[in-house]
């Protein structure tokens, strides 16, 4: 077989070639070349050997040298040599250089051009990747146009133009199907690099897609004139967007409706007949909340900012509505406010309030021994525990009607001997379980905040000053998108997240663990420390 040795403008023109088909760089392919070129000759000559090749951009004249160290003392004879033997060449040769021994012109044989092809394959494939990830890089965030190129195992790769691209099947809207050359609009998720190159990931339910979509259907949004605060969709079915004009003479709601609907439907359409609510966004979460669980009339609402809940009275023919269709109406309003909804009808509420009622009641009169009547004219005006009722201003017990100076003074006194009662025993029980001073004697825990630690087995400070400010207090934990209850370990004392948050840090203070500086940092800045 004839062996075939590529002209001087050849290779040039087979460069030029490439680049243009693979829309890179020439001088990436003739790089590309050398590297494939310099790796036939090494096979020719010896894989030890340091051989470069090189081509002229101009000329195309191809060049090869191998290439040796100037080293003091040679430890590899392949690819070092010493100042001593190239002195007498190369007079201004120093301990660094490179010296380049001209190699005679070589032929190709089929091996060589073959291994010399797959490396040129190679390196063009890298630098079409390369080039793939930084033009969508930067697109994240964007709504794209593809054409479906094929459906592997239910995820659907879509031709970008300058490549492929891939909507998972979670990505995709329920029961949306797609054929091959089918167009589709999708939102750039993700871009990624990987081994196999670069991966650009798509979506059709983010939340994301459907701001863009309303962004390319609303001037108003596109120009910053309205802002899309909050989403929250259920895809393909319902989604609600909080909405908001910084222009007061513009109503969101209705630009983003659009005459006769024009522009929502634009975008319900896009997503399959997915129903839109367009909600005026509202600072005040209460008030937003209302709006967000229209077409739900709401009675009353109760926020509950340390534990992010919010409890929702609506009048008893409005339980369904607001719940809506398999807890849908509710589950969104919870996704767009970023609060944990609870709901109960107006008959519900009326009964735990009466529940709670009762149970103080019988609480002032187990531990005050007073009768039924003063227990509840005492609930009545507010009051909720002993210590309420130990440790506020007399006047206030005075100024209840029925009740006069002599009242008040024995129901505090009598208040007070129940709970420094409780406190001994609790203190008692807390020693037993072996708490240590350090405890006992650090301040803001009282006896049965520091029995209910014991049993907890947290007995000293050194162990309290180890827990989380949300395991004294409870929290929520996102797990896989669902807010999850944490229990606290003081959480029964109604001790908020601020409170366990200072506690825990004057423990750590007080153990050496932070300075005070830190300290103000995490209390006073919010800054964290730990």
């Amino acid at each position: 077989m004839a062996e075939h040795n590529p002209s001087k403008i050849e290779l040039l023109q087979i460069a030029d070639a490439v680049a243009r088909e693979k829309l890179i760089e020439p001088e990436l392919v003739i790089e590309a070349m050398e590297d494939s070129l310099a790796k036939a000759a090494r096979s020719k000559y010896g894989a030890e050997y340091d051989i470069r090749a090189k081509i002229d951009t101009k000329s195309g004249e191809l060049t090869m040298n191998r290439c040796r160290l100037v080293v003091e003392e040679v430890e590899n004879h392949f690819t070092e040599i010493t100042i001593d033997e190239v002195i007498d060449l190369l007079p201004d040769a120093k301990i660094g250089d490179t010296v380049k021994d001209p190699l005679p012109p070589m032929d190709f044989g089929r091996i060589a051009a073959q291994s010399a092809k797959q490396t040129i394959v190679q390196k063009v494939r890298e630098a079409e990747r390369a080039r793939q990830y930084e033009e969508f890089k930067d697109r994240v965030g964007q709504i794209i146009n593809g054409q479906v190129k094929r459906i592997e195992y239910g995820n659907v790769i879509v031709d970008v133009g300058r490549g492929e691209a891939i909507l998972r099947r979670d990505q995709l809207i329920n029961r949306e199907t797609f054929r091959t050359g089918d167009r589709v609009r999708s939102y750039i998720k993700d871009v990624k690099t990987e081994t196999r190159g670069p991966q650009i990931f798509l979506s059709r339910t983010a939340p994301e897609f459907l701001s863009e979509l309303f962004k390319m259907e609303v001037p108003e949004i596109y120009d910053g004139i309205i802002e899309i605060k909050t989403v929250a969709r259920d895809p393909g079915s319902r989604a609600k967007i909080g909405v908001i004009s910084l222009d007061n003479s513009i109503d969101p709601v209705g630009a983003c409706v659009g005459m006769r609907g024009s522009r929502v439907q634009a975008v319900v359409n896009e997503l399959q007949g997915e129903k839109i609510d367009i909600i005026p966004w509202n600072e005040d979460a209460p008030t937003f909340l209302v709006n967000a669980l229209q077409p739900a009339e709401v009675s009353k609402v109760v926020l509950d900012e340390d534990s992010q809940r919010i409890e929702v009275v609506v009048p008893d023919d409005q339980l369904s509505l607001a719940i809506g269709r398999r807890g849908q109406n509710v589950r969104l309003a919870s996704q767009l406010t970023q609060f944990d909804i609870d709901i109960m009808t107006e008959a519900e509420e009326s009964e735990r309030r009466q529940t709670e009622f009762s149970e103080r009641s019988k609480l002032f009169m187990d531990t005050l021994n007073v009768d039924e009547m003063v227990a509840q004219l005492l609930v009545s005006e507010g009051f909720s525990t002993l210590e309420e009722v130990a440790y506020v201003e007399k006047s206030e017990i005075e100024n209840i009607e029925g009740f006069d100076e002599s009242t008040s003074e024995e129901l505090q006194a009598r208040a007070q001997e129940c709970i420094e009662e409780n406190n001994n025993k609790a203190l008692k029980k807390a020693k037993e379980l072996g708490v240590e001073e350090s405890l006992i004697n650090f301040e803001g825990l009282n006896p049965e905040m520091i029995q209910v630690l014991a049993e907890e087995n947290i007995k000293n400070l050194e162990e309290f000053a180890k827990c989380a400010d949300w395991e004294i207090a409870g929290g929520y934990t996102t797990v896989e998108g669902k807010r999850v209850k944490d229990e606290g370990i003081l959480e029964k004392f109604d001790i908020s997240l601020k409170e366990a948050k200072i506690l825990v840090m004057n423990a750590r203070l007080k153990m050496g663990w932070i300075t005070a500086e830190d300290y103000d940092k995490e209390i006073i800045n919010e800054d964290p420390v730990f």
